[in-house]
């Protein structure tokens, strides 16, 4: 992950999955915070999100955007209330990624199969492969 804009554009747009259903849990928080650390954004530049638009700034690289889908994934199912604004919102967010659409509506597909929608890793790469071959 290279720069700053970039790691706020996807922390941006894992804040928006988390509102998009109008109630945000402390499960969710708690996965946005262990991502943000990861990426090594602070909890003050992390809660500038809630209130202010980020310049969408996409990964450049498509494994780096499809890892960007699977943590959107795993956030939308950590509350396991799966609500239909979160669907919308987690197929737009993926389309502006520039994934494909067949391979996110699969993964949302597939997802229910797993024990606690987790979709494992490599489940998820091949859905993406499968599409562009």
């Amino acid at each position: 992950m290279s720069n700053h804009s970039e790691k706020l554009s996807l922390l941006s747009d894992l804040v928006a999955l988390i509102k998009a259903d109008h109630q945000i849990t402390d499960k969710e928080m708690g996965f946005l915070r262990m991502i943000a650390a990861r990426l090594d954004v602070n909890d003050n530049d992390l809660n500038k999100l809630f209130n202010s638009d980020v310049p969408f700034t996409p990964p450049s690289s498509e494994a780096q955007r499809i890892l960007q889908f699977h943590r959107m994934v795993l956030l939308m199912n950590v509350d396991q209330d799966e609500h239909p604004d979160e669907l919308n919102k987690i197929r737009e967010l993926g389309v502006r990624l520039g994934l494909n659409p067949f391979a996110i509506n699969q993964v949302l597909k597939v997802m229910d199969q797993f024990d606690g929608k987790v979709v494992p890793p490599d489940v998820l790469i091949n859905i993406f492969k499968t599409q562009y071959n």
